[in-house]
């Protein structure tokens, strides 16, 4: 070991006296991780592979060449045309908590040297739900890059279509899909992937339609929940079932790539599928 070389963090159990939120337990095998070395490994567990909620911006540090993000349609916030009782302070205070507009961060990145628009969304604004704004900074993330002939990657994590919104939050399923075929149409590349949890109108909508999908290991990925499935079907569920590794056997999805591989597997994707000068 060199003399500059960094130990590295040990992981036993946490102390009666040790201050609050510098560790964390691994909800798979048990292990305790201290948050520093949770962060450096990009929220994968060093001891079983487990894989945590990821915020939107890690991830794009994650992805992006370094300095290539450039954030687009910030500053569109959320309306409430139901005028849903409590609505518009919940939203207020969830721009406040987490620093998001909404639900999804938009941008142009290159991806080690390759042209694209991502959008990246955050389970920790309102579940990840899918409402107007995520709708709109979506299909603009997709006519950008129609317009300057990128790729589009989208990170789904989302609980599904915002009932707040009613009717308008599910009209952005329609309106995301018909960008995404314009963007088919143009000869261009759409890369969907999938985290946990990917489910509801977000699932049913642009997250299963890429021209390739990929998850990361053991996400959940559905419609409805097991529960409302089994009393809807009347039937007892598979093992595994909606999970990353269920839809890979049964065709939904194209390949699991492990977090620490996405960039390197991003890359050599869009480079065999952006169009040649």
């Amino acid at each position: 070991m060199g003399i500059f070389s960094k130990p590295r963090l040990r992981t036993h159990d946490r102390r009666d006296d040790m201050p609050e939120g510098l560790w964390i337990k691994c909800p798979d095998c048990d292990a305790m991780i201290h948050t520093l070395e949770l962060k450096q490994n990009h929220y994968v567990c060093n001891h079983c592979g487990h894989h945590f909620l990821m915020d939107a911006r890690d991830r794009i540090t994650l992805l992006a060449d370094a300095d290539s993000f450039e954030e687009t349609e910030v500053g569109l916030i959320s309306g409430n045309p139901l005028n849903f009782q409590g609505y518009a302070e919940k939203t207020s205070i969830l721009r406040e908590k987490t620093g998001l507009d909404d639900a999804v961060i938009t941008g142009r990145l290159s991806i080690n040297d390759q042209p694209t628009m991502i959008a990246v969304m955050d389970f920790k604004f309102f579940a990840g739900s899918m409402g107007s704004v995520v709708g709109e900074k979506i299909t603009r993330a997709v006519e950008t890059a129609i317009k300057e002939k990128r790729g589009v990657i989208i990170v789904s994590a989302s609980s599904g279509a915002r009932m707040q919104e009613g009717m308008l939050s599910l009209m952005q399923m329609a309106k995301t899909c018909g960008a995404l075929a314009r963007l088919s149409e143009a000869k261009l590349p759409y890369i969907s992937l999938l985290t946990h949890p990917t489910t509801g109108g977000v699932t049913a909508s642009f997250a299963t339609i890429g021209d390739i999908n990929l998850a990361e290991p053991k996400c959940m990925i559905g419609f409805a929940g097991p529960r409302v499935v089994k009393e809807t079907t009347h039937q007892n569920l598979p093992p595994g079932f909606q999970t990353a590794e269920f839809m890979l056997e049964h065709g939904l999805i194209d390949a699991i790539v492990p977090r620490h591989q996405l960039r390197e597997r991003l890359g050599n994707l869009l480079a065999y599928m952006m169009p040649k000068p």
